[in-house]
């Protein structure tokens, strides 16, 4: 059916569809996602316990069937481990020792499922980006052995700052640091350091520090993660420069690396690292309920958001509550959004649709790569995932931002949905930052299935051309992953993210009712998953 016309279904015969998302039931879900009361939504706690039983519930409401046989959960086995280091990195050589301070300096943690873990006298190598990419005929270890020794290495990738190399200043998985943690363990380290940078990182070190500053979770493994390297962490580029300056050699080694023909350094410094772990092993929950479809029940479009944050951490200007409003109480209620409008269809879409609210994502998309592993419809039913994550607070846009644009056919769906609403689609403002690789589409991605993640707009109506860009990056410079991240219905204007998921829910309507599936592009990493 062409998209034209199944639109112009909707409007004629489900119009209450399209009515049922928006603006005062929106902030009524986000108002309670994102309130004290669920204690930033952290698993393991209380505020996990709150968020989890309010989506069931809101779920069971709707008539949708349970997700996961009969009930509404799946659960998720994750380890929480806090990790504290023992003091100071120092870092030692032939001229003197760099004292480094947790936290202002660098924060270092573990996977390993151990009470205790250290590295002792190891050495430092400097290895510019540690990537391994044969298709851009790229090895940052070729030649090297690291075993037992502590990596340095960069955030990002060399497209960053030389837009020939890689995808230009569209970042690969290879810039993003998930990637330089895994790399550094399948080559034997026994630590890695990403040096953090602003720009690069798309954002600040403050980002880092809260991240860091307070237990993380993992997904429980057979071998409690000791196929990983001892120690992971971080440091600042003043305390990067330090290190190099110890070693004898000029900070503009940094810059060296960013060059093609780059070749790892041996720092000839060595550093030491006791790290204290509190562990507790418990189970974390997806939320899934299904709409049936009427003639294609084995094949689902999956629509997913997070309902996770950070929970209680740091205090900042006496606030220690992360709410977790824009990232991502908006992405939740969205979804709840969706349920709603599909339950006031007239007729049943064809294929089924499968509401999606995962645990973990700000730990490292946990939860969507659990489920990734332990689907309810196999990879090869699924015909793509819409995914909601921060979504738009300042009002209706001009057009509206598709994160990774130039992956799949999805581009071409979103597209027209926006025509439908007189807007036009746009590429992300900083595709260096790696969004689409931030999010749980990723998981999906990684199996082949198709993935299409929405980003507010650039241009609010009405407001001087790149005025919606500016609000989203004031949000990630003054509340991203921080207690200032609250909702605030006297200056949030809801009506931007009430058209955004209508665009979604036209984009997954269609979806459900075609007999194909959409593909991903030439030159997409994950064209030869899908085969």
């Amino acid at each position: 059916m062409a998209a034209s016309l199944l639109w112009q279904g909707i409007r004629a015969q489900d119009s209450s569809a399209i009515r049922a998302i928006n603006a005062n039931s929106f902030a009524r879900h986000i108002q309670v996602l994102a309130s004290d009361a669920f204690e930033g939504r952290k698993p393991f706690t209380r505020g996990e316990d709150s968020a989890i039983h309010y989506l069931a519930a809101q779920f069971k409401a709707l008539g949708l069937k349970p997700g996961n046989g009969n009930s509404y959960f799946q659960e998720v086995p994750m380890v929480a481990i806090g990790s504290k280091p023992a003091g100071n990195m120092v870092i030692k050589g032939a001229h003197g020792e760099v004292s480094l301070q947790y936290l202002d300096d660098y924060v270092a943690a573990t996977r390993r499922v151990q009470e205790q873990v250290s590295i002792r006298n190891s050495e430092l190598v400097f290895a510019g980006y540690g990537i391994v990419a044969p298709e851009y005929r790229h090895n940052d270890y070729a030649g090297l052995d690291v075993k037992g020794k502590t990596v340095i290495v960069m955030i990002n990738d060399p497209g960053f700052a030389d837009k020939s190399l890689f995808k230009g200043r569209t970042m690969t998985y290879y810039g993003r640091w998930t990637y330089k943690f895994e790399e550094a363990s399948r080559q034997g380290a026994a630590g890695v350091i990403i040096i953090h940078e602003t720009a690069a990182a798309s954002y600040p070190w403050k980002v880092v520090r809260s991240g860091w500053s307070n237990s993380k979770l993992h997904l429980q493994t057979a071998d409690n993660n000791m196929s990983r390297t001892t120690v992971e962490g971080w440091i600042t580029q003043d305390a990067a420069r330090k290190i190099f300056q110890l070693a004898g050699i000029s900070p503009d080694i940094m810059e060296k690396a960013k060059q093609k023909d780059f070749k790892p350094v041996d720092l000839h410094l060595q550093t030491s690292l006791v790290i204290n772990n509190t562990i507790k092993k418990s189970t974390s929950h997806n939320v899934l309920a299904i709409l049936q479809g009427a003639k294609k029940p084995d094949e689902c479009v999956v629509f997913s958001a997070h309902w996770d944050h950070f929970g209680i951490g740091e205090p900042v200007k006496g606030d220690s509550i992360y709410n977790g409003a824009v990232d991502n109480a908006t992405g939740t209620a969205g979804l709840l959004e969706l349920a709603t409008a599909f339950t006031q269809l007239k007729q049943k879409p064809a294929r089924s649709v499968l509401f999606l609210s995962v645990t973990g994502e700000e730990q490292g998309l946990l939860g969507s790569e659990y489920y990734a592993a332990h689907p309810v419809f196999k990879a090869e039913k699924t015909v793509a995932d819409i995914n909601l994550d921060v979504l738009n607070t300042f009002g209706r846009t001009k057009d509206v931002t598709v994160i990774g644009m130039g992956q799949s056919e999805l581009d071409e769906y979103a597209q027209r949905a926006a025509a439908k609403q007189g807007r036009i689609t746009v590429p992300e403002a900083n595709p260096e930052g790696g969004w689409f690789f931030r999010s749980d589409h990723f998981n999906f991605a990684k199996k082949g299935v198709p993935g299409l993640y929405l980003g507010p707009g650039n241009d609010i109506l009405g407001k001087a051309p790149g005025s919606g860009k500016e609000k989203t990056a004031e949000y990630n410079r003054l509340r991203y992953h921080s207690p200032a991240d609250e909702f605030n219905p006297d200056t949030w204007v809801m009506d931007g993210m009430v058209e955004d998921v209508r665009l979604m829910f036209d984009v997954g309507y269609t979806l459900s009712n075609e007999s194909t599936f959409p593909q991903w592009k030439k030159g997409s990493e994950f064209k030869a998953y899908r085969k």
